[in-house]
């Protein structure tokens, strides 16, 4: 499997799961509270979605250019984006455009998702080290 397969076989698998968690805690916010509920999952949702693919994107370029800094990358991308999705939380705290627990608490659900997919991925799929066809 390419570097450029498994890109598209974890925006697959785990953007799919992300979205299915969004779409359950959109339910979720607006049973909890009404449209500023559903607001604010829809918003943490998106978010999530938005910033691990454009990670993943990136890491696939990182894989597929100097795979030996993929576990560096790979770390300082996962940092970045807690730590953007932290900033924001705290920025948006006051906010009464939409339910900020809903919007914490979809993020929260969405990033888990996503990680655990992509552990999950990552776990299962027979990634090539060595790549036969350059001996030849």
């Amino acid at each position: 499997m390419t570097a450029t397969s498994i890109d598209a076989l974890v925006l697959r698998r785990a953007g799919g799961a992300t979205v299915l968690v969004g779409v359950i805690a959109s339910i979720i916010g607006f049973v909890v509270a009404n449209v500023q509920g559903l607001i604010g999952a829809i918003l943490g949702s998106i978010l999530v979605l938005a910033f691990f693919s454009v990670g993943q994107h990136f890491l696939g370029k990182v894989l597929r250019n100097n795979p030996q800094m993929a576990l560096t990358a790979a770390l300082t991308l996962y940092l970045a984006k807690i730590g953007v999705l932290l900033l924001l939380i705290i920025a948006l705290s006051g906010t009464t455009a939409f339910d900020t627990k809903v919007f914490a608490s979809a993020i929260l659900a969405c990033t888990l998702t996503w990680t655990i997919a992509e552990v999950w991925i990552f776990g299962t799929t027979k990634v090539l080290y060595v790549d036969p066809e350059a001996s030849k």
